[in-house]
């Protein structure tokens, strides 16, 4: 029987948040729902999840977006990989990142959250820091906006005008990930945009 991975993207809940950049992991998970006709249900983790395949015949994943607010991620999906029996090693975490330059996606596994609390509380729930992410670059704001506002913000008009692709790429990657594994996706999308 094929290996359970679970795809969790981060973000805050409800409809103020729904469109800003903290939450493009949840777009993402969104995309691969999308892709394969899936809706998400109320889990009692304190989630919304949807179970699917990567393929006919492949890996099941189960979609996850924590119904918590991106600092207390940990809970839900801690609850999550423990109700699927899915091993850190198997838990992708999707994200926004700061330090990569919008546009840009980046994959690994471990490491340190470079100052992400929805990371660093996964990480804690989990009680290992070595899972898989896949970190999606927003950007740094320019000027002196504190960067804990400019996640907050909505994307600006040129960013939606690329956003579509750049979410498309992510789920591309998340499924490049589970499919061909960390280094193939690597080889991939870390590689200069055509």
């Amino acid at each position: 029987m094929a290996e359970t991975w679970l795809v969790v993207g981060l973000g805050n809940p409800g409809p103020r948040y729904e469109l800003t950049r903290h939450n493009i992991g949840q777009l993402v998970v969104d995309e691969l729902a999308a892709r394969r006709g899936e809706a998400f249900k109320q889990h009692k983790a304190n989630a919304r999840a949807a179970e699917t395949w990567l393929r006919p015949g492949g890996a099941k994943i189960v979609l996850a977006k924590p119904n918590s607010f991106m600092n207390v991620s940990g809970g839900p999906v801690a609850g999550l990989a423990k109700f699927y029996g899915v091993e850190p090693e198997r838990v992708v975490v999707v994200h926004d990142e700061l330090d990569i330059p919008f546009d840009t996606i980046k994959l690994k596994v471990g490491g340190g959250h470079g100052g992400h609390n929805g990371v660093r509380d996964v990480a804690k729930a989990l009680g290992t820091a070595d899972f898989p992410r896949v970190r999606v670059g927003i950007g740094r704001p320019s000027g002196r906006q504190d960067p804990a506002d400019w996640v907050l913000d909505p994307f600006s008009g040129a960013e939606r005008q690329n956003l579509g692709v750049l979410v498309g790429d992510a789920a591309d990657a998340v499924e490049q990930l589970i499919g061909d594994g960390l280094v193939a996706a690597q080889q991939k999308h870390h590689a200069p945009r055509a």
